[in-house]
Formats: C-alpha cells, sequence, structure tokens
C-alpha cells in the first residue's frame, strides 16, 4: 500500500504491481496553462507514457503563461518522489540521452500538440508509431488531452494514483502550507473562498459586473492587448445571466450570508490581488471579521522565497484549500474543479459549488426588493442542497467533452471502493 501523500492525508490507495517493458521511446511535454491546468495535465501524460511503454522527460512548467513564472518542476514538485513513486510503473528521467539532447538543443526534434479530450487508442495506434519512428516526440500541449470518460478503470485509477500519491509539492511549499493549516487550525474551523477576481481574469472573461467605467475600460484594454485571448467583445450583462461571471464580492459577501456561514467563521481568501482591493471587500469583511490571507499569517519574510512565482503561491492556496472544513469557489476554473476532486477523494469533504447562473438571479431579485431576506436565503439554500461535493455520478456528453463534467472534477471510479 502507498501512502497518500500530496496534501498531509493519510488515506491509502494500492500501488499498482511491478511492470516490466521495453522502452518505446522517449516523450517531452510543455504544460500549460496554471498550475492546475497543468497539474491534472501532467497526471494524464504521465499516464498516456505508461500505457505506450514510453520513458517520460520530468516535464516542462509553462513559463509563457499570463503570469511569466519562471519556477521549474522541481521548484512546484518533489521531483524526486514523482520518479521513485511511479518507477514501478512508468520510466521518467531528469534529463534524455546524450543524442537526444542534441536533437533537442539543435531544434531538430518532432513536435505536436495532441488532440484534446483524446481515448487511450489515439496514443496507441496514432501517437505511439510516430514516437516509435522519431525515438524522441514532443507535445506542445498537455491540458485535456485525456478524455473524460470511456477510458478503462484502470487508466482512471491509474490517474488517481499518480495525481494523489506520486505529485506532491515540493518540500518546502508541503512545510508552509502545514504551518498555515495549523495556524488556521488553532483558532478554529476555517472556510477557504477561491474569489476568483482578479484583473486578469476579468478583462479574459470581460466580466465586470460591479466595476465603475475606468475600471471597465482598463479592463477592456487589457484584454484587446493581449493577442492568446481570441474574444474581444463581449456582452458582460448576458454573460453574467448565463451563470459564466465569477461571482462578485458582492454577490459572494450575499451568498455567504444566505446559505448561513457562521459570522465566526475563519474567511481564508485563496487568490491573487482582488481588483477594486478594500472597497470591494468592505462588506464580507465588516460581517466576517476573521478575513484571513496567506500574506496575513505568515511572516513576509516566510512567504518571500514564494512570490512572484504564481504557480508555487497557487500551490499554497491549494494545500489549504484541500483542507479546509468547507471550499466555496466563486468560479468554475481549473483549481475549482481539481479542488473538488481531491476533496472527493479524501472523504467527500463539504465542498459548495455555486449555481452562479440560480444565484444572480435570486441576487437580482433581492436586490429589486422583489424577494425578502427570508424567502432569497431559503431558495439560495434549496438550490444548493446537491451541490456540496457528495457522491454523484459524471455527467457525460457523447461528442462534446467539454459539455461533460471534468474527470478531475469528480474522479468517480477511485471513489467506487472507499
Amino acid at each position: 500500500m502507498a501512502v497518500l501523500s500530496g496534501t498531509f492525508g493519510q488515506l491509502r490507495v494500492p500501488s499498482l504491481p511491478t511492470r516490466w517493458y521495453e522502452n518505446n521511446g522517449y516523450l517531452m511535454v510543455s504544460s500549460n496553462g496554471g498550475l492546475n491546468q497543468m497539474r491534472s495535465g501532467i497526471c494524464d501524460m504521465v499516464a498516456i507514457a505508461r500505457y505506450m511503454n514510453v520513458t517520460l522527460l520530468v516535464p516542462e512548467l509553462d513559463k509563457d503563461s499570463f503570469w511569466k513564472d519562471r519556477s521549474e518542476f522541481k521548484d512546484v514538485f518533489d521531483v524526486d518522489h514523482f520518479i521513485t513513486s511511479l518507477e514501478n510503473e512508468v520510466r521518467i528521467v531528469k534529463e534524455l540521452p546524450p543524442d537526444l539532447k542534441r536533437e533537442v538543443d539543435n531544434g531538430t526534434f518532432h513536435s505536436m500538440p495532441p488532440i484534446s479530450w483524446s481515448n487511450m487508442s489515439y496514443y496507441l495506434n496514432t501517437i505511439l508509431p510516430q514516437i516509435q519512428k522519431y525515438r524522441l516526440l514532443h507535445f506542445q500541449k498537455t491540458d485535456a488531452r485525456l478524455a473524460n470518460n470511456d477510458l478503462s478503470l484502470d487508466v482512471q485509477k491509474f490517474r488517481c494514483h499518480v495525481s494523489y500519491n506520486a505529485l506532491r509539492f515540493a518540500p518546502a511549499i508541503e512545510k508552509l502550507g502545514r504551518k498555515i493549516v495549523d495556524t488556521l487550525r488553532k483558532k478554529g474551523p476555517f472556510l477557504v473562498l477561491h474569489l476568483r477576481y482578479e484583473m486578469d481574469m476579468l478583462a479574459y472573461s470581460g466580466c465586470t459586473e460591479g466595476c465603475n467605467d475606468k475600471e471597465v475600460q482598463d479592463l477592456t484594454r487589457m484584454r484587446y492587448d493581449i493577442p492568446r485571448w481570441k474574444e474581444k467583445e463581449i456582452n458582460s450583462t448576458e454573460k453574467r445571466e448565463a451563470g459564466l461571471c465569477p461571482l462578485t464580492p458582492e454577490e459572494t459577501f450575499l451568498t455567504l450570508r444566505a446559505l448561513g456561514i457562521s459570522k465566526k467563521m475563519q474567511i481564508y481568501v485563496a487568490a491573487g490581488d482582488i481588483y477594486g482591493g478594500k472597497r470591494r471587500l468592505a462588506n464580507i469583511a465588516k460581517t466576517f471579521p476573521n478575513l484571513v490571507k496567506k500574506e496575513t499569517l505568515i511572516p513576509r519574510s516566510e512567504l518571500l522565497p514564494f512570490q512572484n512565482h504564481s504557480s508555487q503561491m497557487a500551490a499554497l492556496d491549494y494545500l489549504v484549500s484541500v483542507e479546509s472544513d468547507i471550499f466555496l469557489p466563486t468560479y468554475g476554473g481549473h483549481m475549482a474543479q481539481v479542488v473538488e476532486g481531491h476533496r472527493r477523494f479524501l472523504g467527500f469533504r463539504k465542498t459548495i459549488v455555486p449555481d452562479r447562473r440560480r444565484l444572480v438571479n435570486l441576487i437580482d431579485r433581492y436586490n429589486r426588493r422583489t424577494l425578502k431576506w427570508a424567502r432569497f436565503s431559503d431558495l439560495v439554500k434549496k438550490a444548493h442542497v446537491t451541490r456540496t461535493g457528495k457522491p454523484l455520478r459524471r455527467k457525460v456528453v457523447p461528442g462534446f467533452p467539454k459539455e461533460e463534467d471534468y474527470f478531475w472534477s469528480n474522479p468517480q471510479e477511485c471513489l467506487q471502493a472507499r
């Protein structure tokens, strides 16, 4: 049995049997996106490498994303544990053989993005022959390259084995994450609020509810200045009413109150700088005085090594989020989904997933005074009875993977025997 070691948990997952195979070649991958997008993609790449019988080079992290984080794999994850904990299932190396390294240095290696949402037959029948032909293949992207469904039970369980046993954070991150959790625990239960209301999120999404004219102009300018963000003309009102915008701090405040969250509860804000600063957090801070962030819990000197490294800072928030009594994300991004899935794995810990479409409708009615508080609160609670991270089946939409439930938000195949 292998001890689950990614987030302080003591749960155990079964190890896979020792596996011997002939090496079919080498796979080099460049992860893309933020921390949790990369995390899930790396786990998928390990599963793909195992089932193609190829050697995986330690993944490269994204250094070209919006955040320009220069962190290497070893800065974020425990690379030695990653390699050794998987050595019976897949060979992972820190360096390529000299001849293949020369190909990389000379830029003569074969590179491609694998097709999104592919099943294992695509990798065995289409990708493997290319690896055998070139000896080395480079994947330019890793996000969402493996299907949510229609994969064997062995594949699905191995994805969990990688995520929840092999891919733990670097020792320094784990140590500080534990300190933050212990500091919170000494004062009682805590709720982690993943308040996705940073400037880049609002600019990218085009969601401007509650922003003044200057802020709207600044957000629009940022969106047009970043070429990789393809959608430029966005109707914020329509998007919000469809439930496609992150909740604003004011909407989040009303949601917390309506759900009956105690005013004494510690609220840990897992986020970067909130757009609009203290002005936008005023209502939450007034009603929930135990509002904290890692920056207010930990001496600046201890956080300094991780600052200016978005992935390392996000890893600290990830660890605290998984360990919280309640996790509430205000937007369904990668962190929200990956943390939700991890919390399910750890025993279906309470995760409140806001029904944003329903919420904004109720909030607008309350603000227009067509709903009294008692009725508003009752409707909010009823809307979330089944949205607390309890056991359920993933929604499957054949042919439309983007409309399905994400595997990493509900890895149900790994929970059935628990």
